[in-house]
C-alpha cells in the first residue's frame, strides 16, 4: 500500500510544463501521465513551428502551436507511431494548403474548409502508411522480423485528439478520431467559468456514430453490437486497428505467414472502423484567459466537463494567491481577477449525445460536493486534475487507486493522459522554457519549439 508521500510521488513522476514567451497567445501548457497497463498505452506529443514570413500572410510572423493526446488499445504502438509522425502529416499538408491560397492576393488565409480538409488528409494518409503500406512492405520483404516491427502499429490501435492553433487567426481546430475528448473553459458574464465540449466522443454508443456506421454498412444487424464495432472495439473511429479495416483475406494471410489476428466472424464489408477525424473550430480569446484540457478518456471516465473546468478554476485562484509562486505572474493574476464559484453547473442542459458519463464515480462510490472531494496541492495542473480524478480529498482512495498493480488496476482506472494550455498575452523572449517547479526534476525535459 503506498503512503500519501509516495502517491504523490507516483502522481508528478511523468509531469511536464512549460511557459511559451512566444508573444502569440499561448502562455504555458502542462501535461501529465498516469499509468494503468503496463507499459503504459498513452501517448502525447507537442510541437510549436515558427512559419516563415512568406507563410504568415497578413502578420510578420506567425506560430503554428500543436497538442497531440493518443489513447492507444490492444499494445503501445500505435499511439508511439502516433507520437512520432502525426503533427508532421498534418503540418505538411496544412503548408501546402496555405501555400496555395498565397497564390491568391485577395485571400488573407485558406477557408476554414480547406484547412479542416488538410487536417483530415493528414491523418488519412497516416493511417493508409500504417495499414496498408505496412502490408506490402512486409509481403515484399518476407521477414518475420521485418513483420513483427511493420505490423505492430497495424495490429494495435489508438485514438487521436490534437489541437491546432494559428496564432495569426486566433482559431483552435480541434481534430478527434475516437473517445478522447477536449473542452475549454472561459470566464462567462457571472465571472464564472463555462465549460464547452470541442469534441464528440466516437463511440458505438454514440446515436449519430451508430447511425454512420449502419448506413455505410446496411443490413449488417451486427455492426454496432453491445454499444461496440462487431461487438468488439468501443470506438468507431481510429487509427491502426487493421482488423477491422483489412480484408479477411489478408488478415487471414499474414496471420498464416507472419503475424495477425483472427478477424471478427461478423467482419462482412471492411473497413469499419476509420481514421478520419472530426474537426470543430473555435476563436480563442487569450485576454480572456481561455484554457483548454485535452485527456485521454480515463479522466472523463471519473469527472464531468463541468468538474474538470471548475478543478482548473480553483487551482488558478489558489496559485494566485501564492505570491511566492514564480506562477504569481501577469497571466495567474488576470486569470484571477474575477472571483466568485469556479464553474457555471450546466443545469437542465441536455447531454451531448454519446458523451461517456463519469462512470467511475459510481462504481467507486463517490459521495460528497466540491469542497468534501476536491483539494488543490499541486503545481502542475495536470497533475491536478489526476489527483482529483482519484480521489482527491479522500487519500485513502488515492493511494489505494494508485497502489494497485497491472492489469488488475485496469478494472478501476484506465491509463490518462491530461494536457491543459492556457492562451493570454505572454512576453516575447520567444523562448519556450521548461517550467521546472511543476515539471518532474527526474527527467531531462526538453521544451517542444
Amino acid at each position: 500500500m503506498l503512503t500519501p508521500d509516495e502517491a504523490t510521488q507516483k502522481l508528478r513522476r511523468n509531469e511536464e510544463s512549460y511557459l511559451v514567451g512566444r508573444g502569440k497567445g499561448v502562455v504555458r501548457y502542462d501535461v501529465v501521465q498516469i499509468p494503468s497497463n503496463d507499459p503504459i498505452e498513452d501517448d502525447h506529443s507537442e510541437k510549436i513551428i515558427e512559419l516563415p514570413q512568406a507563410l504568415a500572410t497578413s502578420s510578420p510572423t506567425s506560430d503554428w502551436m500543436f497538442w497531440g493526446v493518443f489513447d492507444g488499445h490492444s499494445g503501445w504502438t500505435t499511439s508511439a507511431k502516433l507520437r512520432q509522425v502525426l503533427i508532421n502529416f498534418v503540418a505538411r499538408e496544412l503548408n501546402s494548403t496555405y501555400k496555395t491560397a498565397l497564390n491568391d492576393p485577395s485571400i488573407q488565409t485558406p477557408p476554414s474548409e480547406a484547412i479542416e480538409a488538410a487536417i483530415k488528409t493528414g491523418f488519412n494518409r497516416l493511417d493508409h502508411e500504417i495499414v496498408h503500406e505496412s502490408v506490402e512492405k512486409v509481403l515484399k520483404a518476407g521477414s518475420k522480423l521485418v513483420a513483427a516491427e511493420t505490423l505492430a502499429p497495424a495490429l494495435s490501435g489508438s485514438c487521436a485528439l490534437l489541437s491546432f492553433y494559428d496564432s495569426n487567426t486566433k482559431l483552435l481546430r480541434v481534430a478527434c478520431t475516437g473517445d478522447s475528448r477536449a473542452v475549454l473553459g472561459r470566464r462567462g458574464e457571472s465571472g464564472k467559468w463555462v465549460a464547452t465540449p470541442l469534441s464528440v466522443d466516437q463511440t458505438g454508443s454514440n446515436p449519430d456514430e451508430e447511425a454512420r456506421m449502419r448506413k455505410l454498412h446496411p443490413g449488417e444487424d451486427h455492426v454496432i453490437r453491445r454499444g461496440r464495432v462487431l461487438g468488439g472495439l468501443e470506438p468507431t473511429r481510429a487509427f491502426g486497428d487493421a482488423t477491422y479495416k483489412w480484408s479477411r483475406e489478408v488478415s487471414e494471410k499474414l496471420k498464416r505467414s507472419f503475424f495477425g489476428r483472427t478477424p471478427s466472424e461478423l467482419l462482412r464489408t471492411p473497413p469499419y472502423v476509420t481514421a478520419e477525424p472530426v474537426v470543430t473550430t473555435t476563436k480563442i480569446q487569450p485576454e480572456k484567459g481561455d484554457f483548454v484540457v485535452m485527456a485521454t478518456d480515463g479522466l472523463w471516465e471519473m469527472l464531468t466537463n463541468e468538474e474538470v473546468v471548475g478543478l482548473v478554476g480553483q487551482w488558478i485562484e489558489k496559485q494566485s494567491a501564492e505570491k511566492n509562486s514564480t506562477m504569481a505572474s501577469s497571466w495567474v493574476k488576470m486569470f484571477s481577477q474575477q472571483k466568485g464559484l469556479p464553474v457555471e453547473q450546466d443545469k437542465g442542459k441536455p447531454e451531448v449525445g454519446g458523451q461517456k458519463s463519469p462512470i467511475r464515480q459510481q462504481q467507486w462510490g463517490v459521495k460528497g460536493g466540491e469542497s468534501e472531494r476536491f483539494v488543490v496541492e499541486d503545481k502542475n495542473v495536470a497533475t491536478h486534475l489526476v489527483r482529483n480524478a482519484l480521489g482527491g480529498k479522500d487519500k485513502d482512495m488515492v493511494c489505494a487507486l494508485l497502489t494497485l498493480p497491472a492489469p488488475y488496476s485496469r478494472r478501476y482506472r484506465d491509463d490518462l493522459t491530461v494536457e491543459v494550455i492556457f492562451f493570454g498575452n505572454s512576453d516575447k523572449s520567444g523562448d519556450v522554457v521548461v517550467n521546472k517547479e511543476a515539471s518532474a526534476s527526474a527527467k531531462d525535459i526538453k521544451a517542444k519549439l
